[in-house]
């Protein structure tokens, strides 16, 4: 099956999904078979633009798509992903996996009784200077990071916590390779019902801390992910696709800028995901990372909601 063209399809096709859409369409063997949104007219121009079919519920997909991306508001990610995977599609769930610990463990459960793949779409993971940092850590001892972002207008059903902090919280447990054992946080809300700006500080069994600041009411957009380790410290700007290593050298610093091979995280996302479906193989990113992240997430926010009494 390695050359053979895979049937895909989007569910949610907002922003996100209209991404993965587009990408869909320009990669070989793969052919774009239809786009699925409850705003019919929206998902209809669509498939015009691309060539493909307008349908109003994923249960049409059964039998018309082998794969899908699901790019829906969370609150519909474990329904519209039981769908999908009950009708035997593999599956690449925008983060985060779903919006339950619950609903995270019957989509693993489901797609592991299907064996059907399931990738869940924590993007920083296939940023090139993300992958390129990684070849140069050691012993993780402190991380830093900031994402800030202006005000989205969507994925407002969820907290920072849960839509923007996510990506951080997966990457910062990829890297130190354990979950942590002290949770501290604080979070406000400024223009949403939930929390727009929130910290975390999270203590690892290891000696590592993680202090990460997420904030969706900025007027800047930042992505630094900084890690500091026994030999130096590496500052990451997963924006930019760029990295700075410092390294203490006798009685010096030496700074140098990585080499970064920079590619388009989504387009790879996508590419390992087809590559999943098409070989039968664990995808990268597989349900219990997700569910990894999500349970932590959840963890912050019950520590933020504590916090405020």
């Amino acid at each position: 099956m390695t050359h053979s063209t895979v049937r895909v399809a989007v569910v949610g096709v907002g922003h996100v999904g209209a991404l993965h859409a587009q990408i869909y369409a320009t990669l070989p063997h793969v052919k774009l078979v239809a786009v699925c949104d409850l705003d019919q007219a929206k998902a209809q121009a669509l498939a015009t633009q691309l060539g493909c079919q307008a349908v109003a519920s994923p249960g049409e997909l059964k039998g018309l798509a082998e794969a899908a991306s699901v790019a829906t508001p969370t609150s519909s990610h474990a329904t519209v992903g039981k769908q999908l995977l009950e009708a035997g599609l593999h599956v690449l769930m925008e983060k985060p996996l779903a919006e339950s610990l619950e609903g995270a463990d019957q989509l693993i459960d489901l797609a592991r009784r299907r064996r059907v793949s399931l990738q869940v779409g924590h993007i920083e993971r296939f940023n090139s200077a993300i992958q390129e940092a990684k070849r140069h850590l050691t012993h993780p001892r402190f991380i830093e990071v900031h994402r800030l972002s202006p005000y989205p207008f969507r994925g407002l059903d969820v907290s920072v916590i849960l839509d923007v902090m996510i990506h951080d919280l997966d990457l910062v447990l990829d890297v130190v390779g354990t979950t942590p054992s002290r949770i501290d946080a604080v979070g406000v809300s400024v223009l949403s019902q939930s929390e727009d700006i929130a910290n975390a500080r999270l203590t690892f069994p290891t000696g590592c801390v993680a202090n990460l600041t997420a904030s969706r009411v900025s007027d800047e957009t930042l992505r630094r992910f900084r890690v500091f380790q026994e030999d130096g410290y590496m500052s990451i700007d997963s924006k930019d696709q760029s990295v700075e290593l410092a390294r203490k050298v006798d009685h010096t610093i030496r700074r140098e800028t990585l080499p970064v091979d920079r590619r388009p995280p989504l387009n790879e996302e996508l590419a390992a995901f087809l590559h999943a479906v098409r070989t039968s193989t664990p995808p990268l990113i597989p349900g219990e990372a997700g569910r990894q992240a999500l349970a932590l997430a959840l963890d912050i926010e019950r520590a933020m909601r504590q916090t405020k009494g």
